[in-house]
């Protein structure tokens, strides 16, 4: 007879059916986390991430939801605060660390494999949790590109992709009206578009500058964070 089910809450370890349930619960946190998007437009990268502050005494600039990882990768998160921040700081020591060795900025494909196998111990060995995030990975190698590394730790390349708790109306948008040939400046206001209707269905009457992040890395000038100023006028 098998162990009592909540026996398997206490570890990471398998249930009978093959079930991992830390990892389970770690993605139910990533649902419940503000919407982040990563569009690869023919000319670089957009991520566009929801801050949905919920507090009206916050200060909406001390919260960032993407980041520079090196001259030409960004990255966003989903999910739980500290855990996002801590595998902003891995990314960038990994980047780092490949340029002062190979004078190059690391591909986007190998900073995801390599965030995604640090992931992965988490889910391997007792006394330690999955991180409770998904990542959002863009930027310029050979081509512009894009990755998802999700709780489990495995990776996926995209077109377009959403994380968060909007995922399911996003991907909806995204089948419909994403477009391998736009540039830079339709992803935008395509991921500006997504982030409203997303706000919308939470109750929010509108969405500020203050409560968007935009990030567009370009082909041939690399990671740009656009101004609340900028951002404004797609809005």
């Amino acid at each position: 007879m098998y162990p009592n089910p909540q026996a398997y809450d206490r570890g990471v370890m398998f249930s009978p059916d093959g079930r991992l349930f830390q990892v389970e619960y770690a993605r139910e946190a990533v649902r419940k986390g503000a919407t982040s998007i990563g569009i690869v437009a023919v000319d670089g990268v957009v991520l566009a991430a929801h801050k949905n502050i919920t507090d009206p005494l916050a200060v909406p600039q001390t919260i960032q939801k993407i980041f520079r990882i090196d001259s030409f990768i960004g990255a966003t998160y989903s999910g739980m605060v500290s855990d996002g921040l801590h595998m902003v700081n891995a990314m960038r020591n990994k980047t780092q660390t490949h340029r002062m060795i190979y004078d190059e900025t690391e591909s986007v494909e190998m900073i995801a494999k390599e965030i995604s196998e640090e992931m992965q111990m988490a889910t391997q060995y007792g006394g330690i949790r999955p991180y409770a995030i998904s990542l959002l990975i863009g930027g310029i190698g050979t081509k512009p590109s894009l990755f998802e590394i999700e709780p489990g730790a495995s990776y996926l390349g995209y077109k377009a992709d959403a994380i968060g708790a909007g995922k399911k109306t996003a991907e909806e948008i995204l089948i419909k009206e994403y477009n391998e040939n736009m540039k830079s400046e339709d992803a935008i206001n395509l991921g500006v578009k997504i982030i409203r209707k997303i706000a919308e269905t939470q109750g929010a009457k509108r969405v500020s500058e203050t409560d968007v992040d935009i990030s567009v890395i370009n082909v041939d000038t690399g990671y740009k964070m656009l101004t609340p100023e900028e951002i404004a006028k797609y809005l």
